[in-house]
Parts: C-alpha cells; structure tokens; sequence
C-alpha cells in the first residue's frame, strides 16, 4: 500500500472506536468482563485519545514528512511487537507507527488487552483486506527482522535474551513523577488527579510520586482527589486500597487519606495501587538530582509536562523517550 493509503486506513479507523458504534460498543463490553481493570470509561478515554492524537490525517501527514517517507520510502520489514496490557489499547502507538512506516507488523497482545486489539484487526480485515494482511495477532513472534518490546525490567531480561541479535527497541519498567508548589490552582489539582487515578493509576504515565516542598498542605490535594472515590466501589481497586491501608496500620507509618486514596511518604517513586508516594523537598535540593530520568516517564508540573496531560500523549510523545519512527525508518 501506498503512504497516502495508510493514512487513510487509519484515519479511517478512527470510526470503528466512537461510542455508539454497536460493534465497538460490544468490544468495550468484553474487554471489561474480561479484565476488569478496563472499566469502560477508561476504555472510552483510551479510544478518544488514540482517535485524535494517533488517527487523525493531518498529524500522521506531519509525522511522515518530518521522517521523508513520502520521499523515501522504507523497505517493508516484518516487525514483531510485543504489546503490553496495563492500560486499554497500549500498544497501539507502536502498531500506528510501524504501519505507518510502510512495515508488516507481527503483534503479540498481552491476554489482559486482546479483546480490544482483536476488535481492531478484525475492524480494518472488514473494511481495508490489504491493510489487514499488513497486521497479523500472533502467539509467537519467529522470524522478525526487528522487535519492539514493552514490559517489566523482568520480562527486559528475557527479550534481551531473545530479540537481541537484531535491531529492537525494549521498553522496562517506568513511572512518572509531579513536582508541586504550594502554589497550584483547584484547577491544576484537579488536573492532577487525573493523572494520579486515571486507569487506576496503572499506566506508566500516571504520578505515583510527588514532589513537595516542606510545609506542604495536603487538604486541597485530597480533596481534589475525591474526583475519584468511585473507585474505592470497583473490588479490584478497594482490594488494593484495603490492603495497602492494612500495611500502613500494622507497620505503624504515618499516612493520609480521603477513603479512595493513600498518601505516604516514601522516597521509591513507584507506589502501590491505591496509594500515592510524596517527598519533602528542601529549599536546598535541586529537583533534578532527585528525578531519574532514566526510570520516569514524564514530569508533571510548570515548566514540564501541564497538569491534567499526563493520560494524553500524541504522536511523538514516544515511550522511554526513545524516538520509535526514527528505529522504524532506519531499518
């Protein structure tokens, strides 16, 4: 298929995920009965970003005049991709992408995501055959010139051992960070808690640490996490929450909470589900020094990434900062 075919394939699709399509409907219906972290207002928040962050014609134009395919070309290339399923539809930036730059692409889904990635397979084998014979669901991802892989630092280790004799990129665990004030308005608390509690705070873009000058006021904070309780009534989130509370009490720890979230203190950036990590910053530290941006996804807060943005990444907002069109062309 031609560029300009690809785009429109996939501009295309962008109908195949609107609310009120009976079928997509039905898909977001499964994946939740199946998974039942993917309830469906994350599912349907999922679905709106890949629409008009990762769909939209005039973007993926921008995207492939910045990487010269309309001029040059790739050789298509078989690249197998190894998706995750933390969050809903995770691993479509990676098949956008690949698709995109004019290769066949060998997916794997993770078992907690397949639904939804079968639903759109199955959406473009209806509506574009050719497009469909470029994106094949497979178990096993033999005979690939290139790999993408997202996973845990664990599971690094095995596609290293795997995939490493030919070129790929291998994702690990990551997390993100917000750096507060004192000075933030409702609304950037707000926003904040959107990217604390959005997908139950299992994305590798949601805040599982802040960082917060000494004196800070939590009252607001918890207060604007509330936006949230409804979680605490989704089993698979209070299981976490009550346990996590159960550790606080028997440990003896100081924590705050509004009954939908903990906050403790606790220098490890990654937290628990259910709760949310803080630390002290003096006048003295230097935010930098404290922020690895080796394992941290993003930063939020002024002068980085806005508050209420960290659950709505576009097209170049590539994981691990690696740049994936630039791996794909150079293949």
């Amino acid at each position: 298929m031609k560029l300009e075919e690809r785009i429109e394939v996939l501009a295309a699709l962008a109908d195949r995920l609107r609310p009120g399509d009976a079928d997509w409907d039905d898909a977001v219906h499964r994946a939740h009965a199946a998974n039942g972290w993917f309830h469906p207002r994350f599912v349907s928040l999922a679905a709106e970003n890949i629409r008009h962050a990762f769909l939209r014609a005039e973007e993926l134009r921008e995207l492939a005049l910045r990487h010269d395919l309309y001029k040059r070309p790739v050789e298509p290339r078989t690249v197998g991709i190894v998706m995750a399923g933390n969050i809903p539809m995770v691993g479509m930036h990676d098949l956008v992408c690949a698709f995109l730059s004019g290769h066949s692409v060998l997916a794997k889904p993770s078992e907690r995501d397949r639904v939804l990635l079968e639903y759109i397979v199955e959406s473009l084998r209806q509506t574009h055959p050719d497009a469909a014979g470029q994106i094949t669901l497979s178990e096993r991802l033999t005979g690939c010139d290139a790999y993408i892989a997202t996973g845990s630092d664990n599971t690094a280790l095995h596609f290293e051992r795997y995939f490493g004799a030919r070129p790929h990129i291998i994702r690990r665990n990551r997390t993100s960070v917000a750096v507060l004030l004192g000075d933030e308005t409702a609304g950037e608390l707000e926003g904040l808690a959107d990217d604390v509690c959005t997908y139950f705070g299992l994305g590798c873009r949601n805040v599982t640490q802040l960082l917060v000058p000494e004196g800070y006021d939590f009252i607001p904070l918890l207060d604007a996490l509330r936006k949230y309780e409804w979680q605490r009534d989704e089993h698979k989130y209070r299981n976490n929450l009550d346990y996590n509370l159960t550790l606080q009490i028997l440990n003896r720890r100081f924590y705050m909470t509004n009954d939908s979230i903990l906050l403790v203190e606790d220098p490890s950036p990654f937290s628990p589900i259910g709760q949310l990590h803080y630390r002290f910053v003096g006048r003295d530290d230097r935010i930098s020094a404290l922020i690895d941006r080796n394992r941290i996804q993003c930063v939020i807060g002024k002068g980085e990434t806005p508050f209420g943005h960290a659950q709505t990444p576009g097209l170049e907002d590539y994981p691990d900062g690696v740049d994936t069109m630039a791996f794909l062309r150079s293949l």
